[in-house]
C-alpha cells in the first residue's frame, strides 16, 4: 500500500474482502487476531475461466483464432523450442481427439 498513490483505507479494503467472500471468489480463515483469505478457484482453474472468456469476448469462441492472434503478435519472438513446443501440443490434441471418436 506504501507504493500506491492514493491507497485505499482499511475499512475500503475490508469491505472489499467482505464482498468478494460473499460472492463466493474468496475464504478466509483466522489465524489469532487475523484473518487470512485464500481463492476459493485453483490457479489452473482460473487461468482456464479467463482464457475461455477472452476467447468467447474477443475471438467469436473460435481458438483458432486466438491461436493466430498470439502466434502473429509474438512469432518473431518464439525460439524454435517454443514453436516445437505448440507444435507437440497440437499433436497431443489430435490424437486426444481420435482417441475419442
Amino acid at each position: 500500500m506504501e507504493r500506491l498513490p492514493d491507497p485505499p483505507s482499511y475499512s475500503a479494503v475490508r469491505a472489499m474482502l467482505r464482498k468478494l467472500e460473499d460472492k463466493g471468489h474468496i475464504m478466509h480463515k483466522e489465524e489469532g487476531a487475523k484473518y487470512v483469505y485464500f481463492p476459493v478457484v485453483n490457479h489452473e482453474q482460473a487461468s482456464r475461466n479467463a482464457i475461455s472468456r477472452l476467447v468467447k469476448t474477443f475471438y467469436d469462441g473460435s481458438a483458432a483464432q486466438a491461436v493466430n492472434a498470439l502466434l502473429g503478435m509474438s512469432f518473431n519472438d518464439m525460439s524454435k523450442e517454443e514453436l516445437k513446443q505448440i507444435e507437440d501440443l497440437i499433436a497431443s490434441a489430435k490424437k486426444q481427439d481420435g482417441d475419442s471418436q
